[in-house]
């Protein structure tokens, strides 16, 4: 074997070995040291060879968040075989057409997803063999438990066979602005996350990550795996239902040392009433990410203060617990691309921050591929190791989304003269009303700020003098009764003319899509108000 850096799946054979009962994995009912793991993981990789799988086949993987999807992406990681994790949330539509797509050869289903998958089964021809996930022994499927019981601990005969470059996850992007593309991300690429990660935040074999982001997305499996490759523990969390409390318990209770969430998270969390907030435990924490969209000001404060809050309610600068708050931008094809870190967090408010470690710099480049000056919007281009390879069967939009060796996501965006960058909005939501643009971002963290709102998404729609107008879709804070009078009101002062919301819709929570990461979906948003 030529020397070259560890997959995920090699290097858990060395920790299991270098940690063996330290913690792995856990959930609310099991724990698993790496030892464990990995004597599961060897079990599950010899039944999927055992089944026929080889490297290069497709699995796909329909299951929520639980131990088994990250034994599956170890498994995976140890055979060449290439994990479809599909969003649970998904319609059955949508499923049978990522798994069509991804030309999986089996299927991993949770038993309450099979009644899904038995009404598509005639539009996956290519999947021959399904495995349950559960108690149940059901017909046709084999059963995952068993699999892993009847199979050797041993290392897989493929260990060393699986190549940097080999291609371990073939993810399908959300879906925002079209249909999902499958996304084809090497072992080299998540190696080097890990490894810049770990040097990024600062993580350590010490860490504890509580994982609450869909493993079907890439935000999980950036951020979790980074814990099992450097020898840190996951605690893994439900992704269904997001519950504050429920957060707040783990915490205490299992001493979490960093969590992911995106900013509705944070919210939510801190409107828990004070009085139950305080009955938590959260000095644990010593990192929070932040991602998916840039937090407001006001927010940071509050997430900050509340979790730097010692359990004795003395000030935490006298106690020297000081939680470190992190942003980071990034896409499920270039991996993370600017991080802003805990000392930058007011002195740039907005911003996307720079550059995060090993990613080559970032280029702003206007519609002729030329690089625009700091102060001016133009699409954001970046490279580096944690790039994805291509987009599966579209070289055309793989093509398309280069300029060179630079990939653009699609977001537009601006860099000061301090080499702080900020995200202005996605290129395919601006709104072009009467001539003028506007971006919708702009317009969500004005009306973001008024007291009665919880979260809210602008959208253009048709207008007859415009072409388009904006409108509002508006949640608001549990309690509060809002108005469309009041939003414009509200923004009468804070936005030019044109940019001000021309109607407001206010929708309660669960009826705002989103993506598995909560990403808004402002595709749906448009679809659904101009029909």
């Amino acid at each position: 074997m030529n020397a070259s850096w560890l997959n995920l799946g090699q290097i858990l054979k060395v920790n299991a070995s270098k940690y063996q009962d330290k913690l792995c994995l856990k959930d609310s009912n099991r724990r698993f040291s790496f030892n464990e793991t990995n004597k599961r993981v060897n079990q599950l990789s010899n039944a999927l060879l055992s089944l026929g799988l080889k490297k290069g086949d497709r699995l796909s993987v329909l299951l929520e968040n639980c131990i088994e999807i990250v034994e599956v992406y170890l498994a995976c990681a140890k055979t060449g075989i290439v994990i479809n994790p599909i969003n649970f949330r998904l319609t059955a539509q949508d499923v049978a057409y990522i798994c069509d797509n991804a030309d999986s050869k089996a299927f991993i289903v949770e038993e309450e997803f099979i009644p899904l998958v038995e009404s598509i089964r005639k539009d996956i021809p290519k999947v021959k063999d399904y495995i349950s996930v559960g108690d149940k022994r059901i017909k046709e499927y084999f059963n995952y438990n068993d699999l892993i019981v009847k199979s050797p601990k041993t290392e897989p005969p493929t260990l060393y066979e699986v190549k940097p470059k080999d291609t371990w996850v073939l993810l399908y992007t959300s879906g925002t602005t079209g249909k999902p593309k499958g996304v084809v991300r090497s072992h080299e690429s998540y190696t080097a996350f890990y490894l810049i990660n770990a040097v990024d935040f600062g993580f350590t074999e010490k860490d504890i990550c509580l994982n609450v982001m869909p493993l079907c997305h890439v935000n999980s499996t950036f951020f979790s795996f980074t814990f099992t490759y450097i020898g840190g523990a996951i605690y893994i969390n439900p992704a269904r239902k997001f519950d504050p409390e429920e957060i707040l318990q783990i915490i205490e209770k299992e001493r979490i040392t960093f969590i992911s969430l995106i900013p509705t998270h944070y919210s939510i969390i801190l409107s828990v009433p004070a009085g139950i907030k305080s009955q938590y435990d959260v000095s644990s924490i010593k990192k929070l990410l932040c991602s998916s969209a840039p937090a407001r000001g006001d927010i940071k404060k509050k997430i900050m203060e509340f979790f730097s809050r010692p359990q004795d309610g003395t000030q935490s600068e006298a106690s020297g617990h000081n939680v470190e708050l992190y942003e980071a931008y990034g896409s499920t094809e270039a991996g993370i691309v600017t991080v802003l870190k805990p000392y930058e967090q007011f002195t740039n408010l907005g911003s996307i921050g720079r550059e995060s470690c090993g990613t080559d710099c970032i280029k702003i480049l206007d519609e002729k591929g030329k690089e625009v000056p700091a102060g001016e919007v133009g699409e954001l281009y970046s490279r580096g190791p944690m790039l994805f390879d291509e987009y599966y069967k579209l070289p055309d939009k793989t093509r398309k989304s280069f300029q060179g060796e630079w990939f653009s996501a699609g977001d537009l965006a601006r860099k000061d003269e301090n080499g702080y960058y900020y995200i202005v909005d996605r290129k395919d939501n601006m709104i072009i009303t009467g001539g003028e643009h506007v971006y919708p971002s702009e317009v969500e963290e004005v009306i973001a700020r008024h007291p009665k709102v919880l979260d809210v998404a602008v959208i253009g729609v048709t207008d007859a003098k415009w072409g388009e107008s904006v409108k509002a879709i508006i949640i608001p804070k549990s309690g509060e009764n809002i108005t469309q009078e009041e939003i414009i009101e509200f923004s009468k002062d804070k936005l030019a003319g044109y940019k001000k919301p021309k109607s407001v819709e206010v929708i309660k929570s669960d009826q705002m899509p989103r993506t598995a990461s909560g990403k808004i979906q402002h595709r749906e948003l448009r679809k659904k108000y101009e029909s």
